[in-house]
């Protein structure tokens, strides 16, 4: 599982055209969703924007199409994110991006931060335990164990990027409310 294509070989271009897809559909829902990155979870791709974002996305499809494993784990985590943002772009498109993180924020804080921190782990647990399941009864398989923790990878920048939103919006009103 450790092995690594030939630059340009036969692999190296399947894996590269399965970044280039999955990372392209990560691409396009978020510019469905957010085309100002308003919405954009990611802190580094915010701050990269979408011409930086393309430039340095496309450095790594290059890079890890040498790598089997990382491609399948990356593949997987952008088709899983781009299926996110596409669940909701429809939404955000038509709200517009302010008016979207208004009424969402309004949401967040209407809400027991304890249901929320409860649905959050039980989301990425549930995510994370399929990932987990793939990669225990992979038996090695490639596509198995890539697929796996793509999903358990998914998961965890869900929570991670979830948390840090709801902590920020948490932030935010306690210092307005002081």
């Amino acid at each position: 599982m450790d092995e690594t294509l030939p630059f340009l070989s036969q692999g190296y271009l399947l894996y590269l055209a399965l970044l280039l897809f999955t990372r392209g559909l990560d691409f396009l829902s978020t510019w469905i969703a957010t085309p100002h990155m308003v919405l954009e979870g990611n802190p580094i791709a915010r701050k990269l924007g979408w011409k930086w974002g393309a430039v340095v996305n496309l450095a790594l499809c290059f890079t890890f199409a040498l790598f089997p494993l990382p491609a399948l784990i990356i593949a997987t985590t952008s088709v899983l994110v781009a299926a996110h943002n596409f669940d909701a772009a429809w939404l955000m498109h038509t709200m517009g991006e302010d008016s979207y993180r208004a009424w969402i924020s309004r949401q967040h804080l209407s809400v027991r931060p304890s249901l929320y921190v409860f649905c959050l782990l039980s989301k990425t647990a549930l995510w994370g335990a399929v990932g987990l399941g793939l990669v225990l009864f992979a038996d090695g398989r490639l596509v198995s164990t890539g697929i796996g923790f793509g999903m358990v990878g998914y998961a965890v920048a869900v929570l991670v990027y979830s948390a840090i939103s709801a902590w920020r919006l948490r932030r935010v009103q306690r210092i307005r409310a002081a």
